[in-house]
């Protein structure tokens, strides 16, 4: 099967949307790869599912999933047969049983992390300064201008339930680490990572590689979709 037969599936994470896979998609697009960016309402862990499902469902053929930060968890949790591989852009890979909220907080903090909490719709947003502290502390000004005024807030109600049985179980993963992440310090990123028995890479990047070192992102995605096609 030929590279250009897979197609690549991108899932932003929480305060994102999907053009936090702007500087992904082109250069994948202009290989001749079928790219789609699902978006999540990030409004329940079933709804987000929920939403990645029917994306898939628009996409004929063999499926590389990549999720980013949050949207590790939401990978993991579909069924479909399409899905050739998995990868885990500095995300979070609970077991069947964790809640995303178990190993997002699994360990110290980083000390720049921003304090979470819902407000008064229960939603959690960042503040804005936190996508400079921490979120995308290696992007530009301008970019982390634009980060922040396009994120989605995220309901605790994505973070808070038990996941079944991860998909990271029964295929192909790959895990790109991120060393500098403020969001979800290396230390865990690479336990979930030796978990998962992943092919890891390891990068001096941010949490929001995408946006900050997008050649380190299409290199795994590259390998993740040649793996697919063999």
């Amino acid at each position: 099967m030929s590279p250009n037969e897979v197609n690549v599936v991108l899932v932003h994470g929480a305060w994102a949307d999907g053009s936090s896979w702007s500087k992904i998609i082109p250069p994948l697009t202009a290989e001749g790869v079928a790219v789609v960016a699902a978006p999540l309402p990030l409004t329940s862990f079933s709804d987000d599912v929920a939403a990645l499902e029917h994306t898939l469902e628009r996409v004929a053929g063999p499926v590389v999933l990549v999720g980013h930060a949050y949207a590790g968890a939401v990978i993991a949790a579909t069924k479909d047969e399409k899905v050739k591989a998995l990868v885990y852009i500095a995300a979070l890979a609970p077991d069947e049983g964790e809640t995303v909220a178990d190993i997002f907080y699994r360990g110290e903090p980083h000390p720049q992390a921003p304090k979470l909490s819902p407000d008064s719709h229960g939603l959690t947003y960042l503040p804005d300064e936190a996508f400079g502290k921490a979120f995308a502390p290696n992007a530009g000004a301008d970019e982390q201008i634009v980060l922040a005024a396009v994120q989605r807030p995220i309901s605790p109600a994505c973070i808070t339930v038990p996941v079944p049985r991860p998909l990271w179980k029964d295929r192909p993963t790959w895990f790109l680490v991120a060393e500098q992440d403020r969001m979800i310090v290396a230390d865990n990123q690479r336990f979930m990572a030796e978990r998962m028995g992943a092919l890891t890479r390891f990068h001096a990047v941010d949490h929001t590689p995408g946006v900050t070192a997008p050649a380190a992102v299409l290199d795994i995605v590259r390998e993740a979709v040649a793996a697919a096609a063999a």
